[in-house]
């Protein structure tokens, strides 16, 4: 199934050097290479091969620290070691992360679990980790990433004393309960110092990257980028030892964080310059996305602090990632400079933020085919869709929040109205505006097939059909993940559809994803990958593992622990 329209199916495919040279039925393929020498590979004979699938918007340090931590959260995670199945109710959770502590050889070994969410199960305290009687260190870090949750042992090993707690700033105390060993926002960011070497290790974090890397290779994924990129040097030479290897079966590139860089720079001419230096921090399989850059309007979908038009039923207010005249400033710098400027926004006041700036500018400089992209698009208004169309915009959206969160949003928060029309793919395609999907993994699963089936399903975790004029296609949920997503990322010249001329990356599945029902296109298997012409089956040993010792020095194993969980949280604050 090539996506290409004048040519939407073909039997056979000429590789030559990583690109495409000939693509048809066999028998023109052949004659199309006059007699030159060539080999014929049936192998995929019985499959069906699609465009290679484009990880749109992933984040592999937040990914590593998380699928590297016991799981334990609100849906199944299928991992090339196997399946963690979702948390049923907090004692569940408490059950399992017991005999995950059972474990460990080493009772003083600190233990990590991710993904418990408070508007699932309830309040957790630090009581209730030390009423599982363990003594290792126990810190559970939240789905939304935006709260801990410290057991005693935890609060002693690392030091978080009363006298370590008065040193807090007066919002950093707002956002911490110390009796329950409970941080949030800047509450986190004030208890980092002591709590990050308990949380991660560099070689759980190597083994966490390996993990993330198998996993979406596993799920088809042929090349794949963050938006908002690791801006600490240490930290992303330790994902250079396993992202940049030539042995990796995707490339990766990163999208540099226009809020850090702008912020840091009061002399707007040296803005550009010090986003162009970033380039040097890449090697081999990975790079930076050229005159592309990441900026943040509203707050997080998971801990709802995205701005709104309409209130939140229980009164609260969301929050804002960057400051108006901060925002402004960053826009009007890269807009002139000429880059593609891509936007996490999730509320409708959000989008409100986005597109006027958007307006305002485009009367100030007009610019045309600058493609500024609407990332994750949860809450919006039929208004909106309008204004995006018109302003030529385009929308990478994560039909994830659909399926995860409109049930309980539904009755806390956003109500049902706003709740269903997450996500609204099917105003955005009456309308003829471009979008793509993502998985903002670990937000969501990376699984391009999964998220398919969210986009066209838009079923719930409780079975029903969440504002059905939503659904999209599966034709169009297919370019989502392949040349959509190529769009999106200004890479439609290079992948995203079979023809001549591009890479011949490829994702091959045990069935057609445009022929099955709508509700099998998740279970559909991922035989494995052709990435610029090398052919990488799934759950081979395809990779060599990454080499990356500890360091001698605990100085530098501290700063390095900071650093990797300093970055994970500035992600986080955006989701």
């Amino acid at each position: 199934m090539t996506l290409n329209p004048s040519q939407p199916t073909a039997e056979a495919i000429a590789v030559v050097n990583g690109r495409i040279l000939a693509i048809g039925n066999f028998a023109d393929v052949t004659a199309a290479l006059a007699g030159q020498p060539f080999t014929v590979d049936e192998s995929f004979a019985e499959h069906t091969i699609v465009p290679g699938f484009v990880a749109q918007h992933d984040h592999p340090v937040l990914a590593a620290l998380s699928m590297s931590s016991e799981i334990l959260s609100i849906e199944d995670w299928v991992l090339p070691t196997g399946t963690v199945p979702a948390v049923k109710d907090k004692q569940d959770f408490l059950t399992r992360l017991s005999k995950a502590v059972d474990a460990r050889a080493n009772p003083d070994e600190p233990v990590l679990t991710w993904g418990y969410h408070p508007a699932f199960y309830g309040p957790l305290t630090r009581a209730d980790l030390d009423g599982l009687g363990k003594p290792n260190p126990i810190i559970v870090w939240g789905r939304s990433c935006h709260e801990m949750i410290l057991s005693s042992a935890a609060m002693e090993k690392g030091g978080v004393t009363p006298e370590f707690f008065e040193g807090f700033s007066a919002s950093a105390k707002e956002q911490s309960n110390f009796d329950e060993g409970h941080f949030w926002e800047q509450g986190i960011f004030a208890v980092l110092p002591a709590i990050a070497p308990l949380a991660v290790d560099r070689n759980r974090f190597r083994a966490g990257l390996e993990l993330t890397r198998d996993y979406m290779h596993a799920k088809g994924i042929t090349i794949g980028n963050e938006p908002g990129g690791i801006f600490s040097k240490p930290v992303q030479d330790a994902v250079n030892e396993v992202f940049s290897s030539n042995d990796m079966p995707f490339r990766w590139s990163f999208i540099p964080d226009g809020k850090s860089i702008v912020a840091a720079n009061d002399d707007d001419t040296k803005v550009i310059g010090d986003t162009e230096n970033l380039v040097s921090w890449y090697t081999g399989m990975t790079s930076m996305a050229p005159n592309q850059i990441k900026l943040f309007a509203d707050g997080a979908i998971y801990s709802q602090l995205m701005q709104v038009r309409e209130p939140y039923l229980d009164g609260h207010e969301g929050a804002w990632m960057m400051d108006k005249s901060l925002f402004e400033r960053a826009f009007r710098i890269y807009w002139d400079a000429g880059y593609q400027i891509h936007i996490h926004v999730n509320g409708d006041a959000g989008v409100d933020r986005v597109l006027d700036t958007l307006e305002a500018n485009m009367r100030r400089n007009p610019r045309f085919g600058h493609r500024t992209v609407l990332v994750h698009f949860a809450v919006s208004d039929p208004d909106q869709v309008a204004r995006i169309k018109n302003l030529g915009a385009i929308v990478s959206g994560n039909p994830y929040y659909v399926t995860a969160l409109s049930d309980q949003y539904s009755e806390v928060g956003l109500g049902p109205k706003r709740a269903d029309a997450m996500v609204r793919l099917g105003d955005l395609t009456r309308n003829g505006i471009r979008w793509s999907l993502h998985s903002d993994m670990p937000m969501a699963p990376a699984d391009p097939l999964f998220l398919m089936w969210c986009a066209v399903t838009r079923l719930t975790a409780s079975g029903r059909v969440a504002d059905p004029d939503q659904r999209a296609s599966i034709e169009d949920a297919l370019r989502g993940v392949t040349i959509e997503a190529a769009y999106s990322l200004k890479l439609e010249d290079e992948i995203g559809t079979l023809e001549p001329g591009k890479r011949a990356n490829m994702t091959i599945l045990s069935q057609n994803p445009l022929t099955v029902e709508a509700d099998a296109i998740r279970d559909i298997a991922v035989w494995g990958t052709v990435m610029e012409g090398r052919v990488l089956p799934a759950g081979a040993a395809a990779v060599k593992k990454a080499s990356l010792e500890p360091a001698s020095d605990p100085d530098a194993d501290r700063d390095f622990a900071f650093a990797a969980i300093d970055h994970a949280l500035q992600v986080t604050h955006s989701h």
